[in-house]
């Protein structure tokens, strides 16, 4: 296996195979991109962190999409959770992301709260949008486990029931910049990559042996911009006969909130409820959840498709 990556490796992607074990990963990192996203928000530290395991978990799965321009959306939402909503997505490369939270209920709890006390009962939607052939697929499970990356677990085994395994770590370099680095294996125990998913068993001994070796991967390893993501490959399993390298991705932010967009949106809204969202000078102000930008539209610039 070719461990050739870059010495600073982030905001990337890339997937392997270990055909011996009917087994499938990606490992993800991101760094510069995951600042460019944070930076359109003040959140505090415990959401910050969040959402930047949330970005990446979104990489990891969004990666797996073939057609370039799918679309992978992760959502979780909550009833009078202390976070309401956290919603990233996946496009070509491109991450996006936000939260929304109680602030002043936030502030109540300590450093590390968990996933029950962020987001009381809720539930985590996985949607992927397949352009090409115009496949929807989504899969909705309780939002359960004191980590993003047991939930995750969770949904793959009660959605797909498929074994998987998710770990997520987020640090700070020596700079005080924020890497967050994710670590994503499944079990495909009907044989390699494009075979029929049939009999999932989470007693398979071959998935007993991934799922062990890649339990051993540390959160500081999965955040550490200088080890090459092939080189996490190559740690965890090294004694394989054979590890496939696939081609990776590269990441960046992809806010898609510009003028000429936000006039399509509008210009499918009825004139009265356009009339409605104006305040007194006939002006729409759009704003975007993402990146925390605002968008004014006046009333005549906005054309009605035709009939």
């Amino acid at each position: 296996m070719n461990t050739t990556a870059p010495t600073t490796d982030l905001d990337r992607v890339t997937g392997f195979t270990i055909p011996g074990r009917h087994a499938r990963g990606r490992v993800a990192r991101l760094g510069p991109v995951l600042e460019e996203i944070l930076s359109a928000h003040a959140y505090p530290p415990v959401i910050e962190k969040l959402l930047a395991e949330a970005l990446t978990l979104t990489a990891l799965l969004g990666a797996t999409l073939k057609d370039d321009e799918g679309q992978m959306t992760l959502q979780a939402q909550t009833q009078n959770g202390i976070v309401s909503l956290m919603v990233c997505d996946y496009r070509g490369g491109e991450l996006r992301g936000y939260v929304k939270f109680d602030e002043a209920r936030l502030a109540q709890l300590g450093k590390n709260p968990s996933i029950g006390k962020l987001f009381n009962q809720g539930y985590l939607a996985i949607t992927f949008d397949q352009t090409l052939t115009r496949e929807r697929y989504q899969g909705i499970v309780p939002l359960e486990g004191t980590t993003l990356a047991g939930a995750a677990e969770a949904y793959f085994l009660q959605s797909e029931q498929i074994p998987s395994l998710v770990r997520l770590g987020v640090r700070r370099d020596a700079d005080g910049r924020l890497v967050a680095g994710g670590l994503f294996l499944q079990h495909l125990p009907e044989g390699e990559v494009g075979r029929e998913r049939l009999h999932a068993r989470t007693d398979h001994p071959e998935w007993h042996h991934v799922e062990a070796l890649g339990a051993t991967m540390g959160a500081d390893e999965l955040a550490d911009a200088g080890i090459p993501l092939e080189n996490l490959v190559w740690r965890l399993f090294n004694e394989e006969p054979e590890v496939r390298i696939l081609n990776g991705s590269d990441l960046t932010r992809g806010c898609r909130c510009d003028a000429a967009y936000i006039l399509q949106v509008l210009a499918k809204f009825p004139e009265a409820e356009r009339a409605e969202m104006a305040d007194e000078a006939g002006v729409i102000t759009v704003d975007c959840a993402f990146c925390s930008k605002k968008f004014p539209v006046g009333l005549g610039d906005v054309v009605s498709p035709p009939l």
